[in-house]
């Protein structure tokens, strides 16, 4: 009861004296989804008729509701704006895309940044640098321009990119975490799920391997995108 009271002032104090910009605002949160996912379905079917090969396994999507945006901002010590939501927080309007192969999350970035409309504003590889707990994922912000009656906005969107394994460990260990207190983990289960996201991404490299052994196929080389600052 608490919490559900907690949450609710959080949202009250969001929307205070700014509903309908939240509203608006939201509604573009939702056609940037839309605009990415719409582009990254099209750029699958693509490499698949010219290559024979979907880079993509799936793809998610969502919009992180108002008492996430609320807490979050909270944390962070910002007050409870639209322009501090703005300004402050690049994953509310979210996409994550799981693909097959390591080599995939290469490809994919890649034609992505290609699109003249698409902007890359941050970018974390955890692929290469995982987290301490073991947590890999490739972490882009982009900005995309939608579209509306007013004019155009450039909004962020995050895109998280990783193989089926990856995203595995990501969602049993999100599961584990939430089932848990933090406090309350053990630092052998710090380990072994540490041991279990070395261990299949070994697996990832192992399977990439026989993939290019049975197409016959090398790695295309990868030209990185610059970051806007």
């Amino acid at each position: 009861m608490k919490e559900a009271i907690a949450r609710i002032k959080k949202e009250s104090e969001l929307f205070q004296g700014e509903i309908q910009d939240f509203t608006t605002l939201m509604q573009i949160y939702r056609s940037a989804i839309k605009e990415v996912q719409t582009k990254l379905e099209i750029l699958d079917d693509t490499f698949k008729t010219r290559y024979s090969h979907n880079p993509i396994h799936h793809i998610e999507s969502r919009l992180k509701a108002p008492t996430s945006i609320a807490l979050k901002l909270e944390r962070r010590d910002l007050p409870m704006t639209i322009k501090s939501m703005e300004e402050g927080i690049d994953d509310i309007a979210g996409i994550r895309v799981i693909c097959n192969y390591v080599e995939d999350i290469a490809t994919v970035e890649e034609l992505l940044l290609s699109q003249d409309d698409v902007t890359l504003l941050k970018r974390k590889d955890y692929i290469t640098e995982p987290k301490e707990n073991g947590y890999r994922s490739l972490h882009l912000i982009v900005g995309i321009p939608v579209y509306f009656a007013e004019g155009k906005r450039l909004t962020k969107v995050e895109v998280q990119l990783r193989t089926i394994a990856m995203d595995m460990w990501a969602s049993l260990e999100h599961k584990l975490r939430y089932k848990l207190k933090v406090g309350e983990i053990s630092e052998e289960t710090r380990l072994s799920l540490r041991a279990c996201s070395d261990e299949l991404s070994r697996i990832d490299e192992e399977m990439q391997n026989i993939y290019r052994e049975v197409v016959k196929e090398r790695p295309a080389p990868v030209r990185r995108h610059p970051v806007r600052e």
